[in-house]
């Protein structure tokens, strides 16, 4: 099997007897090397990178997704770096990519999109096996989910920050996390935009059918919730921003999530 990440750049399989160092600069991805049993071979992370938080603790932070320490990087020596296109700034990746052999660009977009992305980290590292069961448990989950009968169809407002308010465009992870219970996400003016900000306003309003507040980045509470209920008069609700934005192996319990919500709405 060929092990080609998101900018077609391919990859070999370490030695059998080899010991990598990686640090990973993805919140989600250092979980699923943790899951995939490389705990041992982690030598950095981010401060965002917070599960599974009884493993992690012992790992070093490198500064956040978007600041990096480029030399606190470079002391810690790594074999592999492991990003993604949209967490991870291109100016860093790049400084890093002059001293770390083998840098793995990552950038799922849609919940199947997982396991390629289980393969190709057990194939890098020789975690086949243990890929294989993530691909399995996900196979399960997907397919309740999609066995379950869906609602009507739903255009929905998903606010990731304030101050500017800032939704998500309908080709990111989140939104195809929502396509799979027949949901669609509310289309900002700015279709350029990944993340557009937005001014509410009766035009808003009108286009949709509701609002979803994630948890993160931006800590939306249901204070919030309540507040903008009130003012537009469709329905608001809070959701796990994890359960709906970690790609790796939490998209495993996110698609549980997204059956759950179905089975409450019903």
């Amino acid at each position: 099997m060929q092990l080609i990440d998101a900018l077609g750049t391919e990859h070999r399989p370490i030695a059998p007897s080899a010991a990598p160092r990686i640090v990973s600069l993805v919140p989600s991805i250092t979980e699923l090397l943790c899951d995939l049993g490389l705990a041992p071979w982690l030598v950095g992370r981010t401060g965002f990178c917070v599960h599974p938080a009884a493993i992690v603790r012992d790992i070093p932070k490198v500064g956040g997704t978007k600041d990096v320490n480029v030399d606190k990087i470079r002391k810690l020596a790594p074999t592999h770096l492991v990003v993604n296109i949209d967490e991870n700034e291109k100016t860093s990746v790049d400084a890093l990519a002059e001293f770390i052999p083998d840098v793995i660009v990552t950038h799922p977009l849609a919940p199947r999109d997982n396991l390629a992305l289980f393969r190709l980290l057990g194939g890098i590292f020789r975690a086949g096996p243990a890929a294989e069961n993530l691909c399995a448990a996900f196979e399960r989950e997907y397919a309740a989910l999609q066995s379950m009968p869906k609602g009507p169809p739903q255009t929905m407002l998903y606010c990731i920050w304030k101050d500017p308010w800032m939704t998500v465009s309908r080709d990111t992870y989140i939104a195809n996390m929502l396509v799979e219970i027949g949901w669609q996400c509310w289309r900002a003016p700015d279709a350029s935009a990944r993340y557009p900000a937005f001014a509410w306003s009766s035009d808003v309003t009108h286009a949709i059918d509701g609002v979803l507040l994630s948890t993160e980045p931006y800590r939306f509470t249901t204070e919030h919730a309540d507040a903008i209920e009130k003012r537009i008069g469709k329905p608001v609700s809070l959701l796990d921003g994890e359960m709906m934005s970690w790609y790796g192996s939490r998209a495993i319990a996110g698609l549980r999530y997204l059956r759950q919500m179905v089975e409450d709405l019903a």
